[in-house]
């Protein structure tokens, strides 16, 4: 799942701080295009923007950025003359902010607001970017998620970064590298960023308010902010509906259990709860291999007793076919069959 990050948070978050403030201490050195990775939820937006105001600070500490200057609270503010942000308007709208206002508007046959960031989007920067800054010193572009570029609006960016204009940066951020423009990728210097420890990443998430770190922890795969997302939005560590049925599948009921859980789960996206079930069946394939349990905790003993049943190769095919599934969620002819036929395919090897 993509992070969404509030324009409003400012800083870095304290696993990224230390590497944020070597980087920009490098700035002599300095690539006019980074490409910011890793993991989704592990705050590469945050940083991203963070990285933004250190670079337009005008009077840094660390190297990092004051939040005190005109500079800072020009960007605060969201007005700053010399930083420009592209994102799909769908991301805008997500975040609280509406359409970037220097994008053209969208065509009026367009039903919902775009997932992409259109060629429009890249063009509108040419003539800014063709202007001298405003203060006479760096101009920054923030992207994300660059996965978002389509066809033609990657090769106008790459365009522009192969002749890029004097003391500016562009910063792209990514979840995943293969989904790029491999010409693109290679216009751009990668700074990978880590996710924080297990013990980094509660302590931050209890700082926050988050009860029961841990298993919200756990069930983002060890990304905090994914964690705190789902805390913050009411969703539960782990569904009643996935326990129920993980439960039905150890009593072999799970048949009788599928009409109501698709009226359930008829009301999520799809992307939703085949995630969770994906979860459900790594976790049961590492019950095979190690014994552990990784997303769900608290359904480890449920996990033990499927595994002392079900065969491993089992439980590796029925995971296999899942993410067949996934590539095919987005657009099912027709949801309620496709919710049954998947949860019949999953209940078939409690047998």
């Amino acid at each position: 799942m993509r992070e969404q990050v509030d324009m409003r948070q400012e800083g870095f978050l304290p696993w990224h701080e230390e590497l944020a403030s070597r980087w920009l201490g490098e700035r002599d050195r300095f690539a006019h295009a980074w490409l910011v990775h890793g993991a989704a939820g592990i705050g590469k937006v945050r940083f991203a923007k963070a990285a933004s105001a250190s670079l337009l600070c005008e009077t840094p500490v660390r190297h990092l950025a004051c939040g005190t200057c005109q500079a800072c609270q020009w960007l605060k503010h969201g007005n700053h003359p010399d930083f420009r942000v592209l994102r799909p308007d769908a991301v805008a709208l997500a975040e609280g902010e509406g359409a970037d206002d220097d994008a053209p508007a969208p065509d009026k046959g367009k039903k919902a607001p775009s997932r992409e960031i259109r060629v429009d989007h890249v063009r509108a920067l040419e003539s800014w970017l063709n202007v001298a800054t405003h203060r006479g010193g760096a101009r920054v572009v923030l992207l994300y998620p660059a996965e978002s570029l389509n066809g033609v609006s990657a090769n106008a960016m790459l365009k522009i970064l192969e002749e890029p204009p004097p003391g500016t940066v562009f910063l792209l951020v990514a979840d995943k590298l293969d989904r790029l423009l491999p010409t693109l990728v290679s216009r751009c210097r990668r700074l990978p960023l880590a996710a924080p420890g297990a013990e980094e990443a509660r302590r931050w998430l209890d700082a926050c308010g988050v009860a029961d770190a841990a298993e919200y922890l756990a069930a983002a795969g060890g990304t905090p902010l994914t964690a705190l997302r789902m805390s913050q939005a009411g969703e539960a560590a782990c569904p009643a509906w996935l326990r129920q049925f993980a439960q039905a599948l150890v009593e072999r009921r799970s048949q009788a259990h599928i009409p109501r859980l698709v009226d359930e789960l008829e009301k999520m996206p799809a992307g939703a709860w085949i995630d969770a079930l994906q979860r459900l069946f790594a976790d049961l394939m590492l019950v095979h291999s190690t014994g552990a349990v990784r997303y769900y905790p608290s359904l480890a003993a449920a996990l033990a007793a499927l595994a002392q049943r079900l065969p491993a190769v089992t439980v590796a095919e029925a995971a296999r076919w899942l993410s067949t599934q996934r590539d095919v969620a987005a657009h099912p002819l027709n949801p309620r069959l496709f919710i049954h036929s998947v949860l019949l395919r999953l209940a078939a090897i409690e047998s």
